[in-house]
Formats: structure tokens, C-alpha cells, sequence
């Protein structure tokens, strides 16, 4: 369910680019047919905004919170401040690497995870002497830069357990209390109408769609492409009334809410899985679609949420992020500007069922607490498929590596789930230059009937499929 965007043109960069190539045929299966990978090659696509304007400014934002760590609390130490030094050098040669299409080093062993997928990747890039910024797939670039990040601070004393995006993510969703308080006070008006919704099948459908949609648009706010926007801006982003939704729904390229619902229908007391993107209020929209279906439909009765790892694409949602955010729905003052009384009393009535939720496993996290690498860095993670979600690797492709074999079978017997976001939906479709009109199934490879899928992603990066003939040529 994509729907449309635009990217600000990119600067120029005085970079040599070689022409683009195919994938190569033995990275896919007779039955998943290939076509060439978005590259930055391309100066007109997203990837090469992306390298060449989005990025330097990413890894700026992460050289100002070393700094202002080293400032304040445990890292303003004499040992760690030192270490912060270091820390910021290595991040501007990076930058500076980046910037003139260096070569892509094998990365370190932290004692992390997926290193040899990511460093047999890059050899074989270097065999198609793809393997620089400017040449390398989109997609391999852009997960190594963030597994890169983190072997970067897994190798420091003081600083291996540090978030450079933790604050940023925490600033966003402080100016998040508008679209958070009206969402609240949706949820409580419902409360009433509980039972009755449970048997008026008519009713449960109307909603349903709403707060598909409703989810959908929670993706719109990525800290990872939102790099200038405001408070003001951010909230016209998070607006959650029927107005809002009704001008947002004529932007839907590809809407299966309808054979979604036909499926829906059918269950009882089934699993939801929600395949985790941003955190901050996206999250917020995640649990509420959540708290929807396990609260006020006999369709699902517990929902598993999975997370990422490492810190991952800026704002993507680790472990500590979902446990922050739900304590700071009962943090008085949390938001700016602050709830009224009211906005307050349903925000809590909310949260407490959530956090009755967690307490009970109705519902849990992929990854318990402690557990990732974002919480204690450095640790592997043991969980059944957790490393996947960070890995280099595109979905199509899961049953061909032991850890997207487990990650398969963790899903397994869900009654749906829900992949948000734009990395998510790059992953699933590979990120190549398929057709507009190729069917969907056909472009996630292995995945395609081995559960129920549901994929919600406002449309930022290139690939697109699933659209009717010629809709992509009158848009463009």
C-alpha cells in the first residue's frame, strides 16, 4: 500500500560513476527474476540523493551527539571524553569517504552480528568493481553504512552501548503530541462501543479501514528523511482526523484494504506480527492498530512486534525505544506543548492497557528486554531470526541464509503480518528496477504465500510495483 512522495533535487558531486550493470544471475533463482539494482549511478534516482546529500548530513547529526554527550552525564568522564574525540575522527573519515567514493572496507569483528554476510557481500562487489559508494547496490550501501556506524562505537570502552540517534528520536516525539492526543481520545471514544463492535461485522469494517490507513500514514514521519523539517511541520504530518484521511486516501496508489479485510474477517483469536519501522509516533500507530484489533475485534488476540537490533536507518525502533515510549505516555510533561487534563486521562487510560498488555504477553517484543544490541551493544542476540532485521540481505532471498530461514519460521503461523515502511517494502521487493506493473507476489520471491502479508509504506524511495498500466507514466 504505497503512496506517493518527492525528494528534493540532489547537489552535484564530483564523483566518476561507471555505468550501471545487472545483478548477477546467481544471486536469484530461475524464479525470481532479476533486473538491475538501484545504485547511485543514477544521479535522477533517490539513491543518489541519498549518498551524496542525505547521508553527509546523517553522519553530521551523529559527530553533534558525540559532542553533546561528552558534555553531560556518564560521558563528560576525562577517559570518555577522550574516546568521544576519537569517536567523531573516525565518523568524519567516513564522511569524508563517502564524499569521494572510497572504497568499502570489510568490517571489523565488534563480535556483532551478520559481519560475514555483509564482508562476503563486499567481496563479491569487489569482484564487479561495485564496491565504493558511488558504485555499490543502494540497498548493500546503505545497510553497511549503519552496521559500519556500529562497529565504530562497539569498539570503544565508554561509548558501546551509545545511541547517536536517541536523542533526535526522543526530540521528534516530544513535538508529537497533537496526532498522539487525538489518537488517544479516537481510542477512548471507542471504548463504549466495545461489544458492540465485536458482533456488527459492518462497523468493525469501516474502522478497520480507517486505522489501516491510519497506520499507514504513520510512516510519513522517517527522522532519516525528515533532516530540516519543524515541530509545526512534523504535526501537519501526524493530522488523524476523518478530514485528513479522506484527502490522504485519494494519494494511495495501490489500496488491497478490501481482499485484506476478506481475510481478516475470517480469523479468531489469531497472532498479528508487525515487522517494525520508525519509532516515535510511527510506533505510536503500530500499537494502536495493535490495541485496535486484540481489544475490539475477535479477529486477533496477541500481537508480536519485532525490532531492530543495532541502531538502524536513524529512527528505526530498538527495544529501549518501544519500553520509552510507553513510559512516556505517563510522563507528565512529556509533550510540547503539554496535553490538557483531558488529553492526559486518555493517554493514560490507553497506555495502562498497553502496559497490562506487556505485563500479560499479549504484547511482546521479538527481542525481551536486555536482550539487543541496542540496549547492551556488543552482545549477540540469540533470538530465533533477530539478527535479520539488520542483515544486508533482500527477503526474496530468506530460505538461501540460516538466519532468514529462522526469521521465516519465527513468522510462520501468524495471522498477518505487517511489514511498515520503506526499507521494509525495498527489502521485500528487493529494491530493483522492476517493472511498475509486476504483481506484487511476484517480486517478493520466497515470501509470497508462505503467510499473510501486508505491506504499508508511503512511497520515498524508487521501487514501486503492484500499479496498473500506464500509472506510473502519468505520475511521473
Amino acid at each position: 500500500m504505497p503512496a506517493s512522495s518527492s525528494a528534493d533535487a540532489a547537489p552535484p558531486v564530483e564523483v566518476a560513476l561507471p555505468p550501471a550493470s545487472p545483478m548477477d544471475e546467481a544471486q536469484f533463482s530461475p524464479e525470481y527474476p532479476h533486473y538491475p539494482p538501484y545504485s547511485p549511478r543514477d544521479r535522477s534516482s533517490f539513491a543518489y540523493d541519498t549518498v551524496s546529500r542525505r547521508w553527509p548530513i546523517i553522519l553530521t547529526q551523529v559527530i553533534d551527539a558525540v559532542y553533546r554527550a561528552s558534555d553531560a552525564g556518564e560521558y563528560a568522564r576525562l577517559e570518555a571524553e577522550q574516546e568521544g574525540t576519537a569517536l567523531i575522527k573516525q565518523v568524519g573519515q567516513l564522511k569524508y569517504a563517502i564524499s569521494r567514493n572510497g572504497v568499502m572496507e570489510p568490517i571489523k569483528d565488534d563480535g556483532g552480528s551478520n559481519i560475514e554476510l555483509y564482508n562476503n557481500m563486499l567481496s563479491y562487489l569487489e569482484l564487479q568493481h561495485e564496491n565504493t559508494w558511488f558504485t555499490a547496490p543502494w540497498l548493500y550501501a546503505e545497510c553497511y553504512l549503519y552496521r559500519l556506524l556500529r562497529t565504530v562505537f562497539a569498539f570503544s570502552t565508554h561509548w558501546r552501548a551509545f545511541d547517536p540517534f536517541r536523542e533526535q528520536k526522543e526530540r521528534t516525539f516530544k513535538g508529537s503530541g497533537q496526532g498522539v492526543a487525538d489518537l488517544a481520545e479516537m481510542m477512548h471514544k471507542l471504548e463504549p462501543e466495545r461489544e458492540h463492535l465485536r458482533n456488527n461485522e459492518q462497523a468493525l469494517k469501516v474502522l478497520f479501514s480507517d486505522m489501516v490507513q491510519m497506520c499507514l500514514w504513520g510512516n510519513a514521519v522517517d527522522l532519516s528523511l525528515l533532516l530540516s523539517l519543524d515541530v509545526e511541520s512534523i504535526a501537519k504530518l501526524q493530522q488523524t482526523g476523518a478530514a485528513s484521511q479522506a484527502a490522504r486516501a485519494a494519494l494511495i496508489l495501490r489500496n488491497d484494504t478490501e481482499p485484506l479485510w476478506q481475510h481478516v474477517r475470517q480469523l479468531k483469536n489469531a497472532r498479528l506480527d508487525i515487522v517494525l519501522d520508525n519509532s516515535g509516533f510511527e510506533l505510536f500507530t503500530d500499537l494502536v492498530l495493535a490495541d485496535f484489533l486484540v481489544t475490539y475485534t475477535p479477529f486477533f488476540s496477541e500481537a508480536v512486534f519485532h525490532p531492530k537490533t543495532l541502531p538502524w536507518f536513524v529512527s528505526d525502533v530498538l527495544p529501549a525505544d518501544f519500553h520509552s515510549l510507553l513510559a512516556a505516555l505517563t510522563t507528565t510533561g512529556y509533550f510540547d506543548p503539554p496535553l490538557t487534563p483531558l488529553q492526559a486521562s486518555y493517554l493514560a487510560s490507553l497506555a495502562a492497557r498497553w502496559r497490562g498488555y506487556v505485563t500479560s504477553g499479549v504484547f511482546r517484543l521479538s527481542i525481551p528486554e536486555g536482550k539487543a544490541e541496542g540496549e547492551r551493544m556488543g552482545e549477540v542476540v540469540e533470538e530465533a531470526g533477530a539478527d535479520w532485521w539488520t542483515g544486508p540481505g533482500v527477503y526474496g532471498l530468506m530460505e538461501e541464509s540460516e538466519d532468514g530461514q529462522r526469521a521465516l519460521e519465527a513468522l510462520e503461523g501468524s495471522g498477518l503480518v505487517v511489514f511498515k515502511g520503506d526499507l521494509n517494502y525495498r527489502k521485500l521487493t528487493a529494491d530493483v528496477s522492476w517493472p511498475s506493473t509486476t504483481p506484487f507476489p511476484k517480486a517478493i520471491g520466497c515470501l509470497a504465500g508462505r503467510f499473510p502479508l501486508l505491506a504499508l509504506r508511503t512511497n520515498k524511495a524508487d521501487v514501486i510495483v503492484g500499479l496498473e498500466p500506464g500509472q506510473a507514466e502519468e505520475l511521473d
